[in-house]
């Protein structure tokens, strides 16, 4: 099994799905491999009709079964120096290397290549296949999928999320939220300040301000808080403005993002930051130039995975892995949409986050191998 789980992940790696471009020929090609198996298959495209989810079943038409779920997406492999092509994967040293090889396109084929397997031994529980599109730029694909299950009253039960935790069962991650926040002033020469409303120095007041609330909300984390950091956290990730000296810079924009983990706090973060737009920034800069504007818009706003006391799917996976407990980690999944639908969710999966998004991205053999075991014990107890 482990050869044609590699045979399948050189397949997917030479899809070069980056998140910019479309997912539409990997999901075309395992569309027909799950459909050869006997899953009844349906492809779903968004607006564009350049992407689309993949959703599949295997085994009677009832609610609740498994969903086993990864995104085919991948980031961009730009200004990376590869020992070899990214797009074609390469095995060296008990590792096979190649873009997407443990974030997330070595689950997928693991999964797919189980399918056979699965196909022959659930009897009483569907096991079902959801592969999304753009989890990497704000999760839309999933939150797609999860809107579609609904409107076709489709219930399962648990939820394996294959992301990259060297196979330890994750319970719980923090949500992650993703802004871009436009300014809008009045172009003029730098000699004459008055005459003009500097976009980058509200950005710069706004950034200020939105340091103060991450300085604040490390004195908010909720008691025993298992996450770590325990508080919800915020990154300023760029401020773009301007262009030459003696310019003032009529346009500017601020990329941030929050870690919420608890709800609240994003409320909190985003209700003090309209107050102080709209009772400060924005009356300063409308006194210059009335048309001046603040706008955020939002890249993504994917919900956190709550831990919870009673949790099925974890309960199966420590009783077919031997574990004694899971764990929590600090980077964001689809997780949490599937467990809105009421799913009991885990995220477990091959390969390591430390290699995700770099050059000479890779996954190790042996990680391959304990998640097919994995997945071989789930269809015995499925059957």
């Amino acid at each position: 099994m482990l050869e044609q789980t590699k045979r399948i992940l050189s397949d997917l790696i030479a899809f070069p799905t980056v998140s910019a471009d479309s997912n539409l020929e990997m999901i075309a090609y395992l569309a027909s491999y799950l459909q050869d198996c006997g899953a009844e298959v349906e492809v779903l495209a968004d607006d564009t009709g350049q992407k689309a989810n993949l959703f599949a079943t295997l085994g009677p038409k009832v609610d609740g079964g498994i969903v086993l779920s990864g995104h085919s997406d991948v980031v961009p492999v730009t200004d990376q120096e590869w020992r070899s092509d990214p797009f074609m994967l390469d095995e060296r040293d008990g590792r096979l290397y190649g873009r997407g090889t443990c974030d997330m396109k070595g689950f997928i084929a693991a999964a797919i290549a189980m399918a056979p397997v699965f196909a022959r031994r659930v009897s009483d529980r569907p096991v079902h296949f959801a592969f999304t599109y753009d989890e990497e730029t704000g999760c839309a694909g999933a939150a797609h999928l999860v809107q579609a299950l609904k409107q076709r009253d489709i219930s399962p039960r648990l939820a394996i999320i294959g992301e990259p935790t060297e196979m330890r069962i994750i319970e719980g991650h923090k949500g992650c939220y993703e802004y871009s926040t436009h300014f809008q002033g009045l172009e003029g020469h730098g000699s004459a300040p008055d005459q003009g409303v500097n976009a980058v120095e509200y950005a710069v007041r706004f950034t200020s301000r939105l340091l103060e609330l991450k300085t604040q909300l490390t004195t908010m984390a909720p008691p025993n808080s298992r996450f770590q950091p325990p508080w919800t956290t915020v990154n300023v990730g760029a401020l773009h403005g301007g262009s030459v000296h003696n310019i003032i810079a009529p346009k500017a924009q601020v990329d941030w993002e929050m870690r919420p983990v608890q709800d609240s706090d994003a409320s909190f973060v985003k209700k003090a930051l309209h107050v102080f737009c709209q009772d400060e920034l924005l009356p300063a800069m409308r006194r210059v130039f009335p048309q001046a504007q603040i706008e955020t818009e939002v890249i993504g706003e994917v919900v956190g995975l709550t831990p919870e006391d009673s949790n099925e799917a974890r309960r199966l996976l420590m009783q077919l892995t031997g574990a004694n407990r899971a764990d929590l980690v600090a980077f964001g999944t689809e997780a949490g949409l599937f467990q809105s639908l009421g799913m009991d969710v885990v995220v477990c999966g091959p390969g390591s986050i430390a290699q995700a998004h770099k050059a000479d991205e890779f996954i190790a053999l042996d990680q391959l191998a304990e998640c097919l075991e994995l997945l071989d014990k789930l269809s015995l107890k499925l059957g």
